[in-house]
């Protein structure tokens, strides 16, 4: 009782809303990975096991072409007590075209990527009445593909793999006004995130660019404000125990599963406690002008360096000109690395 009377229904229910989204895909994905097995071997109703992995078996490309979205899904008022938890915001700077495509490139990571998922997985801070007749598909890593019913909910949010297969296929195949949304500086960029921080992994990261030169996709900036300030991240000292641990479990992880581990904690279900919930501190992600990028088939180096340089250029255009109004201070600059 105690710790209801510090909250209200409101916080109450976008606390829940949050603390739901990594243990439902925990639950989705165990279904599959414990029960069917065990109906497979343990039960007289096998058949079950045996059509639903032959369903998995015929739909298996799908994920590479276009998937099977809802805007039911993407609707559910859930999501929209999720956004306001921080909350999430999307500012548009430029109209975006329905007559062109577009790869939305988004800078940083943070430890989770709440602002991505809100504004272009989900309807909670109204991506089709800001970009209206633009399909917005978010780019993630292909494995959680691989898991039935856990591939069909993420589908259903407009989740993609971010794999050259299907960004393609989105950018080429599906007519015009399709924006692919790419977290360029991946999972590893995570462990540079922390609060106060702003330095991002771009230097080498060229193949967003190369992909919208092979499918003349625009090149648009974006930018979360806000979201290295959700959770704080430990770094442990250098020749200690721990920073050994930490970094042999770290290059494990990376080797094997493909994922940068973090040590990170936020709050707990009240604004004092510690715990794995992300702060509640906004998160504003903007979304820049459209750079224009003709369609090649076969870039060479130079032409991508080109048009890399006038990304970098407009990013920290875009960095520089809304640091201030979201929280950063005048003297703050990108780090590009």
């Amino acid at each position: 009782m105690a710790f209801l009377s510090q909250l209200d229904l409101q916080e109450i229910l976008e606390t829940l809303c949050v603390f739901q989204w990594i243990p439902v895909y925990i639950f989705l994905g165990a279904i599959p990975l414990f029960l069917l097995p065990y109906v497979l071997v343990c039960t007289k109703f096998w058949t079950l096991s045996v059509l639903t992995l032959a369903w998995l078996v015929y739909d298996w490309n799908t994920h590479s072409q276009g998937g099977r979205r809802s805007a039911w899904v993407r609707n559910w008022t859930l999501w929209k007590y999720f956004g306001s938890y921080f909350p999430v915001k999307l500012v548009k700077t430029h109209d975006l075209s329905p007559k062109h495509n577009y790869i939305i490139a988004n800078h940083p990571h943070g430890i989770v990527s709440y602002g991505v998922f809100i504004n272009f997985a989900t309807e909670a801070t109204g991506f089709a009445q800001i970009f209206p007749d633009i399909t917005p598909s978010v780019g993630t890593l292909e494995g959680i593909f691989w898991i039935p019913i856990v591939r069909d909910y993420v589908m259903s949010l407009g989740v993609c793999p971010v794999s050259e297969l299907a960004l393609k296929y989105l950018l080429t195949q599906k007519g015009s006004g399709n924006a692919v949304i790419v977290v360029v500086g991946g999972a590893a960029e995570a462990l540079l995130c922390r609060p106060g921080a702003s330095t991002i992994l771009l230097e080498q990261r060229k193949g967003f660019v190369k992909l919208a030169l092979k499918t003349g996709a625009y090149l648009v900036p974006s930018y979360s404000f806000g979201e290295n300030e959700v959770y704080n991240q430990e770094t442990f000292r250098d020749g200690t125990w721990m920073r050994f641990f930490q970094k042999s479990v770290q290059n494990t992880l990376k080797k094997v599963l493909g994922l940068n581990f973090c040590v990170f904690h936020g709050r707990g279900f009240t604004q004092e406690s510690w715990g794995f919930l992300p702060f509640s501190l906004p998160i504003t992600t903007v979304v820049g002008e459209p750079l224009p990028v003709p369609r090649i088939q076969n870039p060479n180096n130079k032409t991508v360096d080109k048009y890399h340089t006038l990304y970098v250029n407009a990013l920290r255009k875009l960095f520089d000109q809304y640091k201030v109004q979201y929280g950063l201070p005048e003297t703050q600059e990108l780090t590009i690395i």
